[in-house]
């Protein structure tokens, strides 16, 4: 369910009925292709047992930012029930078990203090602590974050991953971690009123806008990564898009600006 801006996690589209045996129905980033494997290591699937029967379903995608602690968008959480949540790291084809993959539990949820339901209000940024720490099995890595209130100029390149949907019109079922090349719209451009207008945010990155590349359901709470200073960063989280088709000519994807709100990321975990 998408809503007019909202890129609202898609509950039902990976049912692993046990830890090892992924049964999927579930749709990709749009106009992107598959992943090399071992390589966008930060990326996490967040999943939810709605039923309290270990019987868990993708929601939404996650960054690794400390052994401890996976970041996702604030409203990818339904419940503040931490037992309801685990996430898979190291993960690559859903449809099978690799020998990558981390299953692990979360212990807490750390939804940003201002967020408020209203993805327009931005804020749309949680953390989930996790009741064991994710090892260096090699398929695994922390993410780099940005610098504190860095920007990112008009028309830098970066990518989007994820296994979200890729359209409404299209009964694909891809297995494979997706990921697409996806450009930054400066905030001069993405607040015009033929574009996000208002509703876009100097907290916030937008990017795409091109009518073939975009994120959609599934994507939320997932990386915007881009290569900076020499290294990967994740610069966003996504966030929301438009109603109805996900990619939309002049409505890009907007992402939570990471750098943003870095102070609040290592606040929440030092004192958690």
């Amino acid at each position: 369910m998408i809503g007019l801006v909202v890129f609202l996690a898609c509950f039902g589209l990976l049912c692993a009925e046990e830890p090892f045996n992924h049964n999927v129905h579930n749709e990709r980033v749009i106009g992107g292709n598959d992943a090399r494997p071992n390589t966008w290591r930060w990326q996490v699937s967040l999943q939810f047992d709605s039923y309290q029967e270990d019987y868990f379903n993708h929601i939404c995608g996650g960054s690794i930012i400390d052994s401890s602690f996976v970041m996702t968008a604030a409203h990818c959480i339904s419940s503040l029930d931490a037992a309801l949540y685990r996430v898979v790291v190291g993960e690559y084809n859903l449809f099978e078990y690799d020998g990558s993959e981390q299953f692990v539990r979360v212990e807490k949820i750390i939804v940003h203090p201002e967020w408020n339901g209203d993805l327009g209000n931005g804020n749309d940024i949680a953390l989930l602590k996790l009741a064991n720490p994710i090892y260096d099995n090699g398929f695994v890595e922390i993410a780099n974050l940005p610098a504190p209130n860095e920007m990112l100029p008009h028309d830098f390149t970066c990518y989007i991953t994820g296994w979200g949907l890729i359209g409404y019109n299209k009964a694909v079922v891809p297995d494979i971690l997706q990921v697409a090349p996806i450009n930054v719209v400066e905030h001069s451009v993405c607040s015009r009123p033929d574009w996000w207008g208002s509703l876009a945010l100097q907290s916030m990155v937008c990017a795409g806008g091109d009518g073939y590349i975009s994120g959609c359901q599934g994507d939320s709470g997932g990386p915007l990564s881009c290569f900076t200073d020499g290294v990967w960063r994740v610069h966003g989280v996504v966030s929301y898009g438009p109603a109805g088709v996900c990619n939309q000519v002049s409505k890009p994807t907007v992402f939570t600006r990471v750098s943003y709100f870095e102070d609040w990321l290592f606040s929440a975990m030092s004192t958690s």
